[in-house]
């Protein structure tokens, strides 16, 4: 919790929110993809602009000099004035008609300049002979000029494509490509400012859990979000971690609770017998060696109190790493040890596919402390201690029991044999800790699986444990 504190109050001043880096993306983006298509739009339309302009003088040009070259013509049968005359004048294209000399015989509106290359035409021998001229400025418009010769020097006629036009067309499309791509850019940000705030307001939402949950140092916040894309993903997950550390810290607080009511009654009688060493030269001899059995039985339960603490401690943290492991194994192992410890008789029964992914020492313990367990309480020894070892009941799933002849368990303590420090009436006055079951049930629960106590047909219990797969 301190570490997530930390990190939160590293925000620095001024740090860009990501609603505002996503609404300045968004436009970015759009803005580039805008202007790319407006440029390769604009680019596209002027060219086929220009490109029909062109081809309409060229036309006009190729007309005029099949024209003259089919039948002989002279100045006069272009004359604007003429009747009958039958050059066709598109749009934005204006005429001048030049004498043998290069003199204008008919100027064109407005007059068309004429160079020392349109006059040598006019003076041409071949008729349809031309020359063009391009970008001449005439007025305040542009022009390209075309000088057809009408052959045997009877003059040329000028053809000329007003370009200025066109142009400032293409301008005023450019300015209005322009004004809507800004246009485009500015609706873009705006509407990716409303989607940015529209999809980090649970983020948002969130952030603002995990900054209560640093400041109060409260795991029980509920984060309110919904939704199943990533960001409800992420807040689901969210709270199972506070949940997961909530109940953790329940765990530690009662785990705490529990263990210091447990020490003190040790820690206790050991006081008072300290207290008795004091004056035990005037003890008798056998008040003495009473005394000396004493300290070292309360010094034996008091090591296996903090042994099981640790254990049960240990149990509870994943550092262990996980493995493919045989049940079967361990139980005969297990069996192993318990029979040179105790003397007593231990039979191990398998049966169908009894391995599973698991943690070995946290697997090994738990047998271990069923074996105990049933060795503690069927104290006579008369018949066997059975471990049974069986699966896959369900799939992936392996199941292991310790079986005993002992005297068994009432009704009402089966249901409690697996809390911490939980001990029955009539086993009160035996040795140990009341943590060995529930070291059991945490391996079980850690490996996917859950503890399970019944009692025998024809006296004794069946306590054990199932293993599901998981860790």
């Amino acid at each position: 919790m301190g570490r997530l504190a930390r990190l939160l109050r590293r925000r620095r001043p001024g740090l860009v929110s990501l609603a505002t880096t996503f609404a300045v993306s968004f436009a970015a983006v759009t803005a580039a993809v805008t202007v790319l298509v407006g440029i390769l739009s604009y680019s596209a339309a002027a060219r086929l602009v220009r490109v029909d302009q062109q081809s309409v003088f060229d036309e006009v040009v190729q007309d005029l000099r099949d024209e003259v070259r089919d039948q002989p013509m002279t100045p006069q049968d272009f004359s604007s004035s003429a009747p009958g005359h039958d050059l066709v004048r598109p749009a934005r294209t204006d005429v001048q008609v030049l004498g043998p000399d290069g003199s204008v015989v008919d100027p064109g509106s407005p007059g068309l300049p004429v160079t020392d290359a349109d006059r040598r035409i006019a003076r041409a021998a071949p008729a349809g002979r031309l020359t063009e001229h391009r970008d001449v400025d005439v007025g305040s418009d542009v022009y390209r000029i075309a000088t057809v010769a009408l052959g045997d020097g009877r003059g040329a006629v000028q053809v000329a494509q007003e370009f200025s036009d066109t142009e400032d067309l293409l301008r005023a499309l450019q300015q209005r490509t322009l004004v809507l791509m800004s246009a485009v850019v500015v609706a873009a940000g705006l509407f990716g400012w409303w989607l940015a705030r529209r999809i980090t307001r649970r983020l948002v939402i969130l952030t603002s859990a995990a900054e209560d949950v640093a400041r109060t140092r409260r795991l029980g916040i509920q984060v309110p979000v919904t939704g199943y894309d990533e960001v409800g993903r992420l807040g689901r997950a969210f709270d199972r971690m506070l949940g997961r550390l909530a109940q953790s810290e329940e765990d530690q607080r009662r785990l705490v609770q529990d263990a210091g009511h447990e020490l003190r009654t040790p820690l206790t009688s050991l006081r008072t017998n300290i207290s008795l060493l004091r004056r035990i030269d005037e003890l008798p001899p056998a008040t003495r060696d009473e005394l000396v059995a004493d300290l070292g039985q309360e010094a034996r339960e008091l090591t296996d109190l903090v042994n099981e603490l640790v254990d049960l401690a240990a149990g509870q943290s994943d550092t262990e790493p996980p493995q493919r492991v045989d049940l079967a194994d361990i139980a005969e192992d297990v069996a192993g040890v318990a029979r040179r410890r105790t003397g007593r008789q231990i039979v191990v029964r398998t049966g169908g596919d009894t391995t599973t992914d698991g943690r070995p020492a946290m697997l090994t313990r738990a047998v271990s402390n069923l074996v105990e367990n049933a060795a503690k309480f069927d104290r006579e020894g008369r018949s066997p201690i059975e471990i049974s070892v069986t699966g896959p009941a369900h799939p992936g799933t392996v199941r292991v029991e310790v079986l005993d002849r002992g005297p068994g368990i009432t009704d009402g303590d089966l249901v409690r044999v697996f809390d911490r420090f939980y001990r029955a009436a009539d086993a009160r006055s035996l040795p140990g800790s009341g943590l060995g079951l529930s070291i059991v049930r945490e391996v079980a629960l850690a490996h996917g699986g859950a503890p399970f106590a019944v009692r025998r047909e024809g006296g004794g219990t069946v306590i054990g444990f199932t293993v599901g797969g998981g860790v």
